[in-house]
């Protein structure tokens, strides 16, 4: 073993990976475990034992939602017995099948490392199908709007929501972070033909917080409010005064940075 490792390999051999993870939330309640339904936490928990024979916990950076899909997804977990990461990312994704999940990296790392509390920014994209005709090869992986939706518009609203800012009216009931206090670095909406994808970056979001920023620039983008609609609804810190949730389907945990 390589002593200049001795930072990543300490004395009673605790071992700390980081693996990141593509997945498609579909059929899962969510990252977090829940008693009734399969998660994607048990699901790499379970995967995780099947090779190693211990029992692990795995913390994710973003405890994304039912039906919330990801490309980079990162979880970070400790093992007592060393495993080359390339052997770990194999082992994860072969227990894993026949589930659209696996694992795309597998690192080594410092045990003060993690995967939730180390982030300094998120990623997320949602995607639209902005047509009147049905979506077919991508049902599932986009959402379909079928009213013309005026992407100028919606910029602008956005732009209401840069910044430290109290998300109240873009918070879930169920929320359970401390504070609706959060700040957006970026809003960036791209339009390619029929297809609109929504980028929003944050150090850490409230549960349904995109989903329901997504939900109301749609309103805008409808002809339904006008854009300083946005900004009237932030302030006014309430729920219930905002619009309808976006459906989970359109939205991917993008990335995440250290």
């Amino acid at each position: 073993m390589d002593n200049k490792q001795n930072n990543i390999y300490p004395v009673g051999n605790k071992f700390r990976y980081k693996i990141t993870l593509e997945y498609l939330g579909a059929g899962f309640c969510g990252w977090q475990r829940q008693a009734e339904a399969l998660s994607l936490q048990q699901l790499i928990e379970e995967a995780i034992f099947k090779f190693s024979k211990e029992s692990v916990l795995v913390t994710a950076a973003g405890r994304t939602d039912a039906g919330v899909n990801a490309y980079g997804q990162v979880a970070s977990f400790d093992l007592t017995a060393f495993y080359e990461p390339r052997r770990v990312m194999h082992s994860i994704n072969h227990f894993c099948r026949p589930h659209k999940v696996g694992v795309t990296d597998c690192r080594l790392v410092e045990l003060d490392f993690n995967a939730r509390f180390s982030a300094k920014q998120r990623y997320y994209v949602y995607k639209i199908i902005n047509r009147p005709s049905i979506n077919i090869i991508n049902a599932g992986l986009q959402y379909w709007v079928k009213d013309p939706l005026d992407v100028e518009l919606m910029r602008e609203a956005a732009s209401y929501l840069l910044g430290k800012h109290d998300f109240s009216s873009f918070r879930a009931a169920q929320c359970q972070s401390s504070s609706p206090v959060k700040t957006i670095s970026n809003i960036e909406i791209i339009r390619e033909g029929e297809n609109i994808e929504i980028y929003v970056s944050a150090i850490s979001f409230l549960h349904h917080m995109v989903r329901n920023i997504v939900g109301n620039l749609l309103q805008v983008g409808k002809g339904i409010w006008p854009p300083e609609k946005i900004k009237e609804i932030l302030e006014q810190k309430d729920r219930s005064k905002g619009a309808p949730t976006a459906p989970a389907e359109g939205l991917y945990f993008l990335k995440v940075d250290y």
